[in-house]
């Protein structure tokens, strides 16, 4: 299967204490933090990919520019959605965009690399010993 653009997906998320600014440490509200978004997006543009993949890759982020642009409160669902708009392999950028139930929060793009598991994990392992 092919990569292309224009594939999407969406997935949805109740915000819960452990996903807020104050846990987080990233400011004083009890609303969803930043970094908890990012992690959304990154999940979803992940997840959108795996089917694609060969067996033995996967695919990690490599870049994320976003602005987080309203405050959602704890027991409020987000519904993240990624849409593919640009492909050359092993890059894949996704424009990522998030809502709660009154606005859209969150928008931006995310750069994902498709890489060869054990090389990875090897790299990393090798760095580990040093």
């Amino acid at each position: 299967m092919l990569i292309e653009p224009g594939l999407t997906n969406e997935i949805t998320h109740i915000v819960v204490e452990s996903d807020t600014a104050v846990v987080y440490g990233s400011g004083l509200a009890p609303v969803l933090s930043t970094p908890h978004l990012v992690a959304l997006m990154e999940n979803a543009a992940r997840t959108a990919l795996t089917p694609y993949l060969e067996p033995g890759q996967s695919s990690v982020g490599t870049g994320i520019d976003i602005r987080h642009l309203a405050a959602t409160p704890v027991g409020m669902a987000v519904r993240v959605c990624v849409e593919v708009i640009e492909v050359a392999l092993p890059r894949v950028c996704f424009r990522v965009e998030a809502w709660d139930a009154v606005e859209k929060i969150g928008e931006g793009q995310h750069d994902r690399f498709v890489v060869d598991t054990a090389r990875f994990m090897a790299r990393v392992t090798r760095k580990k010993g040093l």
